[in-house]
């Protein structure tokens, strides 16, 4: 089944290479959507695909690259849009889609 997720991801993850090693993760997982840094700090990651390969997403969200301290990696599910081609790394301030 085709789904939806958000996942706010808090800790040590700015700085450390997180936007990017969700980028090759996500790729490998055949997911699509976006990841960004926010300014409290924290990392989103609005991706779509199907569930399964969302939850190892998830797994991998809350594990992190090497040099991150993940304290936590909020979890949210919804319906699929169909709004993105692929995956991307986004910089600057545009607002994610909720």
């Amino acid at each position: 089944m085709m789904r939806r997720i958000i996942i706010r991801v808090t800790g040590e993850v700015q700085g450390v290479g997180y936007r990017s090693w969700v980028y090759r993760r996500a790729t490998r997982l055949g997911v699509s959507g976006v990841v960004r840094n926010e300014p409290d700090g924290s990392v989103t990651v609005v991706a779509e695909g199907d569930e399964e390969a969302l939850r190892a997403l998830v797994e991998e969200c809350r594990r992190g690259p090497g040099l991150a301290k993940v304290a936590c990696a909020e979890v949210s599910w919804g319906e699929f849009r169909g709004e993105y081609r692929g995956f991307e790394v986004e910089y600057g301030e545009r607002e994610l889609p909720r």
